[in-house]
């Protein structure tokens, strides 16, 4: 069992600046991180690993089963009032960025809440601005940010995508735990990238078993 702190997500208001958002520091406690980080891969590769493609340790999965489970998609849906009940769920994590990564972007509009858990422990890097996410102005200026959220210590972003949700990181290499969770939309864009999403799955367990 993993407990997350549900009651400082319900607490934290929706901030507009520079579009809806939340975030929650310490949405996992650090008795509970220490446990997952413990039970995360070693994989040195970048890129979004769909959860069941890669090796979790006890702690590390039951925190993907929180991160999939009703009690955070209701509470989602409340923050943000939308009806999430019957939108399909995409769950990937990422273990390393490279220097190509960060780039500014919106999310793919089959996306249509993106859920963002950091799992790295402070160091002087992301205290020194690398590799945290910036909540951008708009899609061309990294430095134009109102918001930026250091990927440390169990902290939880969420955001309903759109139009203007740009959002990037400066260069940062090395290895950087981030858990994503879409809720999607149910239009045959969503379909083929859930797809995608499965065959990914397979393709990449069958990788790294062989």
């Amino acid at each position: 069992m993993i407990t997350l702190d549900y009651n400082k997500l319900d607490a934290t208001p929706v901030a507009s600046d520079p579009f809806a958002h939340v975030v929650v520091t310490g949405f996992v406690p650090p008795a509970a991180l220490a446990l997952v980080a413990r039970d995360l891969p070693t994989i040195d590769k970048r890129g979004s690993f769909p959860i069941n493609s890669v090796r979790l340790g006890p702690a590390a999965r039951a925190l993907m089963a929180e991160m999939e489970g009703a009690r955070l998609r209701s509470a989602i849906a409340t923050k943000f009032d939308l009806d999430l009940a019957g939108a399909p769920s995409m769950l990937t994590l990422r273990m390393r960025t490279e220097a190509r990564d960060g780039q500014i972007h919106t999310d793919s509009r089959s996306k249509r809440v993106t859920a963002l858990l950091y799992l790295n422990q402070a160091t002087d890097a992301f205290a020194g601005q690398d590799g945290c996410l910036r909540l951008l102005r708009g899609a061309h200026d990294i430095g134009d940010y109102a918001v930026e959220v250091p990927p440390v210590d169990g902290t939880l972003l969420v955001f309903p995508n759109g139009p203007t949700a740009w959002h990037g990181h400066r260069v940062f290499t090395g290895p950087r735990f981030s858990v994503q969770l879409n809720y999607m939309t149910t239009d045959a864009k969503a379909r083929a990238e859930l797809r995608r999403h499965r065959l990914s799955a397979l393709v990449k367990k069958l990788t790294m078993a062989a």
